[in-house]
């Protein structure tokens, strides 16, 4: 079996279940994992909706241009489909968008515009206001408008509610999603709640948008419009596809947390997702606090892949710059070395033996790494890895001296150094650190220490 093009395997995302995160939280927590769309976003699915509807209804002609203001994953939908279908793109972002979000845009062939964040939506610089000109001025061009185009809906009500609700038996309970144009939350919502009235929804908002205000009060409250960095949620006006009925509850979430949970889904359950992400499953996990019961059943969009995010919340200088520094179990080193409990016997070899006798102790001890000392002095290494490229090279090296191919000595940290230290300690030619601690006994410290440190 094949596709006929690649808009053809959008759909059809699974659910996966959260363990880590989620430990306290009672009842069961699942993720529908959208980054498995062709455009790694779940924007895939309305975007193919509202071309396929504006080809029918003549809005979208043959040789046309689509126009959009995107945050980026729903220009890569629609890039998508233009490819599939023989259309141009022209698309405006704002820009506090990530690099990499400009970068797939137009490496995929269409036209990018970036514009002003911090403006008001109706200004003419706003990333709204320059779309709808230049589709108002663009000869056979189609405006998608995400915002107001009620196929976004549509589209979640066709595929991804039915998804949901037959992945999981009809046995949900609750559902949150991220709301930004209200497409999927409203659409997955509506088809879920004709199923089962009793469904709560949870919509997630960002602080400096207007959602959660509204929807409690029925005021569009200007005061509560601010920049914010997480994108693809919250909003500085009231798109149509956001039906407030369709939402029962709001929970806001900072963009400190959000950020601080994306990191965590991908260390702790394998999930290398977006930024919109971690303020789905944070506010997600802040409303399930007080009101998951142990045999409820929510659903958690996960929207899109972590690639759009690399040079944001992925680096830790950009994530220190912000001051989004997370709190680990294991601060430092000694930290390391206390919870290894003695189970890390530092094992060192002569510089006088053989590099066949310093494979028999790698092999023998288990390990990948091995200090070498003469005088009790540590004057060199050796690992695993180089060793293997070394003999594969010249197999007669077996029987020279250690010291005639070893590595420089491993480096010494201190026991306070923290975790941020010890991480920009270890990279490819230095895989392990050595620590001394009080009496005076030394440790040493692997990159698989490290990393069940940051897992914690």
């Amino acid at each position: 079996m094949y596709y006929n093009h690649i808009i053809d395997t959008i759909g059809n995302t699974p659910l996966v279940k959260l363990n880590k995160v989620n430990k306290e939280i009672k009842g069961t927590m699942l993720v529908k994992v959208e980054y498995f769309n062709p455009g790694n976003s779940m924007k895939d699915r309305m975007a193919l909706k509202i071309i396929e509807d504006a080809e029918k209804n003549g809005q979208l002609k043959p040789g046309g241009v689509i126009v959009e203001g995107t945050s980026g994953n729903t220009g890569m939908g629609l890039a998508l489909a233009a490819i599939a279908k023989g259309y141009k793109c022209v698309f405006t972002l704002a820009d506090k968008q990530s690099r990499e979000k400009i970068d797939i845009l137009r490496a995929m062939g269409a036209e990018v515009i970036v514009c002003p964040t911090n403006v008001a939506a109706d200004d003419p610089r706003s990333y709204y206001s320059v779309a709808k000109k230049i589709a108002s001025e663009t000869p056979n061009s189609f405006y998608a408008n995400q915002y107001d185009n009620l196929s976004n809906t549509a589209a979640h009500y066709e595929t991804t509610g039915p998804e949901i609700w037959e992945q999981t038996e009809g046995k949900i309970t609750h559902f949150a999603a991220g709301v930004g144009t209200g497409g999927s939350m409203c659409g997955i919502s509506k088809y879920l709640k004709e199923q089962n009235p009793n469904i709560i929804t949870v919509g997630i908002d960002s602080y400096g948008s207007v959602f959660k205000k509204y929807k409690e009060t029925g005021e569009f409250d200007e005061k509560e419009i601010y920049p914010y960095m997480v994108e693809g949620i919250g909003e500085d006006i009231l798109p149509k596809n956001v039906d407030f009925d369709l939402i029962d509850t709001f929970i806001k979430v900072t963009d400190k947390d959000s950020a601080i949970m994306t990191r965590k889904l991908a260390r702790q359950e394998g999930l290398f997702v977006g930024w919109s992400c971690g303020s789905a499953v944070y506010g997600a996990m802040e409303y399930a606090k007080d009101h998951l019961k142990e045999d409820d059943l929510m659903v958690i969009i996960l929207p899109d892949h972590g690639t759009r995010y690399l040079n944001k919340i992925y680096n830790d200088d950009w994530m220190k710059d912000r001051g989004f520094v997370e709190s680990r179990s294991f601060a430092t080193a000694k930290d390391i070395v206390t919870a290894k409990n003695g189970k890390d016997s530092l094992f060192t070899v002569n510089s006088s033996i053989t590099v066949g006798e310093a494979i028999q102790v790698l092999n023998t001890r288990g390990i990948s790494q091995l200090p070498v000392v003469e005088n009790d002095e540590f004057v060199g290494s050796v690992a695993d890895s180089k060793l293997l490229h070394q003999l594969i090279a010249n197999p007669e090296l077996k029987s020279e001296p250690i010291k005639s191919i070893m590595e420089e000595p491993l480096r010494f940290v201190a026991l306070n150094n923290t975790l941020d230290v010890l991480t920009s300690l270890i990279d490819q030619d230095h895989k392990a650190l050595l620590v001394r601690d009080e009496n005076n006994k030394i440790h040493i410290i692997t990159q698989h220490d490290i990393l069940l440190a940051m897992s914690k």
